[in-house]
């Protein structure tokens, strides 16, 4: 269902065809523009908000904001997504800088990100962090586990171990690749490319994922996710289609096996990120697309 000038258009499944669902659930839209914060203090505002698997808490650091994990149980990612906004990051074995327009995966354990100017931060952290997953505006939605999508198991470590491994973004596209894709043992990035004003909205993307949510962050823009769930046999499961405006920064999570596409609809720039927790197969089984591939093996890999 993509347009062929589309890199996805080229995946094959890697998935199993399956039943169809006997149920489905709610997409999830957090939009954090209007709504408080989870989280206030000294080192600024954040807001947090969930799917089944995944956390996103996103930060307006202050000026010399410590941002800090204790007993972490697994690797957590950073995201800058400005150039001026540069970080710290200290863990009991290493200090390392991380550089604006820079994606790091932090090892598990305890840690600490400092933020000498401020700035825009995103962290994602599996559900396994409890006490973040308790604190999501939208807790609620996840009391019972919500269906289609099998229990997270993390890829494997990294040779060498677990430490902090920080990548650029500013990486200039190239034929056939999608966005800029990395992942690490818990989750998949893929930032995709700007774009300035509205999408064609005769070149759409509808899709669908038979057993994985989609996370879409906006930053910066608006946008409009247009959702679509199959009907069954049993009408009782029929949702009405969706056509939600999220201007950044906002997530939305799409839960499958609902048909999506997102269009920006902003005159200015508009950008996404898609997050996805554990990793996906089919992006990580095409050549030269994850660009980090060779620091995090697939499943199955030596």
């Amino acid at each position: 269902m993509y347009d062929n000038s589309d890199p996805r258009a080229q995946l094959s499944s890697t998935v199993k065809p399956q039943a169809m669902p006997e149920s489905f659930a709610p997409a999830q839209y957090a939009k954090f523009y209007e709504t408080p914060p989870q989280q206030e203090g000294d080192f600024g505002r954040t807001w947090l908000a969930r799917g089944q698997n995944f956390i996103v808490a996103f930060t307006e650091a202050t000026p010399g904001a410590v941002l800090s994990r204790v007993a972490q149980p697994d690797e957590y990612v950073l995201l800058l997504p400005d150039a001026m906004t540069a970080a710290q990051v200290v863990t009991p074995d290493e200090r390392v800088a991380v550089p604006g327009l820079h994606v790091a995966f932090i090892p598990p354990g305890d840690s600490s990100i400092i933020l000498p100017a401020g700035g825009r931060v995103v962290r994602l952290f599996t559900t396994r962090s409890e006490d973040l997953a308790a604190a999501c505006a939208n807790a609620p939605a996840y009391a019972s586990a919500h269906p289609n999508i099998p229990q997270f198991a993390p890829w494997p470590d990294p040779p060498g171990g677990f430490r902090v491994r920080s990548y650029k973004l500013d990486v200039p596209q190239t034929g056939g690749r999608f966005g800029r894709i990395l992942r690490c043992t818990t989750f998949m990035v893929n930032v995709l490319d700007a774009r300035v004003g509205p999408r064609d909205i005769t070149r759409l993307s509808p899709h669908h994922h038979d057993d994985f949510e989609q996370g879409s962050l906006a930053l910066e823009g608006a946008y409009i996710h247009d959702i679509r769930w199959p009907w069954t046999p049993n009408m009782n499961a029929w949702r009405e289609d969706e056509h939600e405006y999220c201007a950044a920064p906002s997530l939305a999570v799409i839960p499958p096996p609902a048909i999506h596409t997102s269009r920006s609809v902003a005159e200015g720039v508009n950008q996404l990120v898609d997050i996805f927790c554990p990793p996906r197969l089919d992006f990580s089984a095409k050549p030269g697309w994850v660009l980090n591939a060779d620091d995090y093996p697939m499943p199955g890999e030596p």
